[in-house]
């Protein structure tokens, strides 16, 4: 293979048997990470050295400071990942630049990333996606690392990739212009879904004794390791050796339990609750959500198979659609308490006061 940059050491996944030492700075970056993306310690703590040696201007010159790929089933926490690290450096989950592979599945479409080279039709038109100016535009005061996000790369178009190859490499991106941008101070993230039909088959056979049953990934590493094989094999399917060789780590992201999947919950109510108090001010009131009612909620908003993709969505449904139709009639006095309570035919959520305001 060519000249291209081989890591020393190919880490897949960090042993979980030895935790690295991390500094009070470190330490409170990873109590934050963990504040917002629930179920999956492992992966955070793998890519907290990767900022602490650029903090410490130990970084390899010459190239990104970390190339990640979060693999996993869907729903389970890679994109939030990369938008609570944005939070944590920047202050915002918007301080990041992102790519949706899915606009790029076509030869001709990776053009809209470069730009078109003078002489091309609609070369003064066409505004490149990455420029210098944009790449620094998601730095922020606190923070001069950007983040770069290629969402489920796996969809995007053969020459997309082969780009990337450079950007990878040797950290940076020659334009359609023939200007060069840097990513050196960059920490570049690729989210994939692949393997995740087979992992879906790992947590719930459909044959034998054990066939729509599912299994807990609490019941022993052995488990973790057949999920983690099945993504691997994947990618090594799909991607080149040259281009599988430039990522720094894959980690594998699992499916959640039953604790993770209440917590997201709690931190979605916490959310909501934030909201109406930012939102309407001196007019706030609080939201209860109780057990049964959040076992409902997590029963229509999580599965096996989408992980808790679709918990946002169902909380929109049941939670915030009608209690928004209760604020616009005025119905809600300030100070005041909503209870949702599941309706006698458990098909949706119902709001009684709990206590008005005096």
């Amino acid at each position: 293979m060519g000249g291209g940059y081989t890591p020393s050491v190919k880490i897949l996944l960090p042993a979980r048997n030895k935790k690295t030492a991390l500094n009070p700075r470190a330490a409170q970056m990873a109590a934050q990470l963990a504040e917002r993306v629930v179920g999956q310690p492992e992966s955070l703590d793998a890519i907290i050295p990767y900022v602490q040696m650029y903090q410490a201007g130990l970084s390899p010159e010459g190239r990104p400071i970390g190339i990640f790929l979060l693999l996993g089933p869907t729903g389970t926490g890679k994109t939030r990942t990369v938008e609570a690290l944005a939070e944590v450096l920047h202050g915002s989950a918007k301080n990041l630049l992102r790519v949706d592979c899915g606009e790029y599945q076509m030869e001709h479409e990776v053009a809209k990333l470069i730009g078109a080279p003078p002489g091309y039709l609609g070369h003064r038109e066409t505004q490149p996606a990455f420029t210098q100016v944009k790449l620094n535009a998601v730095m922020s005061e606190r923070n001069n690392i950007s983040i770069v996000l290629f969402d489920e790369i796996e969809k995007a178009a053969g020459s997309l990739q082969r780009l990337l190859l450079g950007v990878l490499d040797k950290g940076s991106l020659r334009l359609g212009d023939n200007s060069t941008v840097s990513f050196e101070r960059s920490l570049i993230f690729l989210t994939s879904n692949l393997g995740a039909r087979e992992m879906a088959r790992e947590l719930r056979p459909e044959f034998g004794f054990e066939a729509g049953k599912v299994r807990c990934i609490d019941d022993g590493k052995s488990e973790i390791k057949r999920l983690e094989a099945v993504a691997v094999a994947a990618v090594k399917r799909k991607f080149a050796p040259e281009f599988v060789n430039r990522i720094d780590l894959m980690l594998t992201y699992q499916a959640l339990n039953a604790a993770a999947l209440e917590r997201i919950l709690e931190i979605q109510v916490q959310s909501l609750q934030e909201h109406l108090d930012r939102r309407l001010g001196e007019r706030s009131f609080t939201v209860e959500v109780p057990k049964r009612s959040r076992q409902f909620l997590l029963k229509h908003g999580t599965s096996v198979e989408y992980g808790a993709r679709e918990l946002k969505r169902t909380m929109h449904r049941f939670v915030m659609q009608p209690l928004a139709a209760l604020v616009a009639e005025g119905a809600v006095p300030p100070d005041s308490t909503i209870r949702f309570e599941v309706s006698s035919s458990g098909k949706r959520l119902e709001m009684f006061p709990v206590r008005l305001a005096a």
